[in-house]
């Protein structure tokens, strides 16, 4: 669950279930050391070396960010968000693939290795939805905890159209067992309309430093922007009514002509995700194109801020508003294209779930990665390799 801008575990879970190798150097290894630290200069010599060597490639392993071995009800998915509500992780996503049963699926898994569809938020498209835009599924679930509630934000709009919007639906529970588990429907948060030039969806809640909270959207046209959101209602701040805006693509010199009513492949960010993470805030985003199968070049870029609003800059200082980030997640021949990114903050260790297509079927698969910090700045792993770390 998110609190204080941090999504976290409510209770503790074994180093195994994220794969991070543990080291124990206990009473005894020490006093064999100082056994030997008491003899020549040269068995001082490779003492303290050895030792240092140890003490160095075991931190070195644990920071080492590792790709988990995923099971189950992984093939298409797309645009994942996670929470935990007890012992129980809820993954929430796009509905994606032939057999599509309700919108927005929801998987569930009790180790994060094994996952089972559990069902949908939705079985079809609310009314109110139908009769303001001709959407034909939802989008990009967000899952947030805050103020005693879930709150699930998700987007429906058009392919390639800018007449969207984002809807806010509440649960006391995740858990579809309890009593207390029923979603309430808050309805429209916002929405942009063709003369607009941003795109509302791809929602994203984060809670600052200070207990505010704040939502990140958008996709093409002027990139990613953000609301201030009245943590009471989940919707709309009355008080802060400004449109801010974090990160956007740089337009190349000779553009290609845009697409037939599209914008550019140029504008090509969305999926925003961000995070507070010591003394910064991260901005996670995907860049260039998702669901086109093996010919997807989706990849996963982020930058930083010591505000919640920016301005964010990558590890180059380049600000992201005018095209900058630094690349976190790129594609290998096994893995297509990953992307559609969101993390989750825990105890035991951070992970980010993504999505990723498949290099020979172009089918999108979920991913779920340990996040390493180094120096300030977090590292993936992908199966496969990931070229990002190189």
């Amino acid at each position: 669950m998110r609190i204080g801008g941090k999504r976290l575990l409510a209770d503790s879970r074994d180093a195994h279930a994220f794969g991070t190798p543990h080291f124990f150097f206990g009473f005894s290894q020490f006093a064999f050391f100082a056994k030997l630290l008491r003899r020549s200069a040269l068995v001082r010599c490779f003492a303290l070396t050895w030792l240092a060597g140890f003490l160095v490639c075991g931190n070195l392993a644990a920071q080492a960010p590792q790709a988990l071995k995923l099971e189950g009800d992984v093939e298409y998915t797309h645009d994942p968000s996670i929470a935990k509500d007890g012992d129980t992780w809820y993954l929430f996503g796009t509905a994606n693939g032939p057999n599509r049963k309700g919108e927005l699926p929801i998987r569930c898994s009790q180790d994060l290795h094994h996952w089972r569809l559990c069902g949908s938020v939705f079985e079809k498209i609310p009314e109110w939805i139908t009769h303001q835009s001709p959407a034909k599924e939802l989008w990009a679930p967000d899952i947030s905890y805050f103020n005693g509630e879930f709150h699930l934000y998700y987007a429906f709009s058009v392919f390639g159209k800018n007449t969207s919007g984002i809807a806010l639906l509440t649960n006391k529970t995740l858990n579809p067992s309890s009593p207390s588990f029923h979603w309430v429907d808050h309805g429209l948060v916002l929405r942009s309309r063709r003369e607009d030039d941003f795109n509302a969806i791809d929602p994203n809640l984060v809670i600052d430093e200070k207990g505010q909270t704040w939502l990140a959207f958008g996709s093409f046209w002027s990139g990613i922007k953000m609301r201030q959101i009245d943590r009471k209602t989940g919707l709309l701040s009355t008080t802060d009514t400004k449109l801010y805006s974090l990160a956007s693509r740089k337009r190349p010199q000779n553009p290609p002509p845009n697409p037939p009513g599209l914008p550019g492949d140029w504008q090509a960010v969305e999926a925003p995700f961000i995070i507070h993470h010591g003394d910064y805030f991260y901005l996670f985003v995907s860049w260039d194109l998702c669901c086109r199968g093996t010919k997807s070049n989706y990849k996963t870029m982020v930058g930083r801020s010591h505000s919640v609003t920016g301005p964010y800059v990558d590890a180059s200082g380049t600000p992201m508003l005018e095209g900058g980030g630094t690349p976190l997640l790129l594609g290998n021949s096994r893995w297509i294209g990953p992307g559609g990114e969101s993390l989750l903050q825990q105890k035991d260790g951070d992970i980010i779930v993504f999505h990723a297509y498949d290099g020979k079927t172009g089918h999108a698969f979920l991913q779920i990665s340990t996040v390493a910090w180094v120096k300030g700045w977090p590292k993936v792993e992908l199966e496969g390799g990931n070229p990002a770390n190189q």
